[in-house]
């Protein structure tokens, strides 16, 4: 079983983006494996199990921002981000933090 954790952080203000709206999709065949959302400190952890897993496909992690900034109050470009990544082993850890603003964002891949 793999797992799939994030940390949302709001590079406007400097803190813990809550609430954001989340889901991993299989690019191949579109399916949604997790829908779920940040937690109250901005953070994810899902796992995923070693079925709903190919190391040789790509799958990809969609943050839906537009709410959450329209909930700050501010008309953001950047209303959803794509993380594409492949899950080459189905018991690893694969973490992805990203620091987001109304118009742009960092992310990062790491274990």
């Amino acid at each position: 079983m793999a797992q799939i954790t994030s940390h949302t952080l709001n590079g406007f203000d400097g803190t813990h983006a809550a609430g954001i709206a989340v889901q991993l999709r299989n690019t191949v065949n579109g399916s949604i494996i997790f829908s779920s959302k940040m937690d109250e400190g901005g953070r994810l952890s899902q796992h995923v199990p070693a079925d709903h897993i190919d190391p040789d496909i790509t799958y990809e992690l969609v943050f839906d921002t537009g709410p959450y900034w329209a909930e700050h109050g501010i008309n953001a470009k950047a209303a959803e981000i794509g993380l594409r990544f492949k899950m080459t082993d189905p018991d690893g850890a694969y973490h992805m933090p990203v620091i987001i603003n109304p118009n742009a964002y960092s992310t990062w891949i790491s274990s």
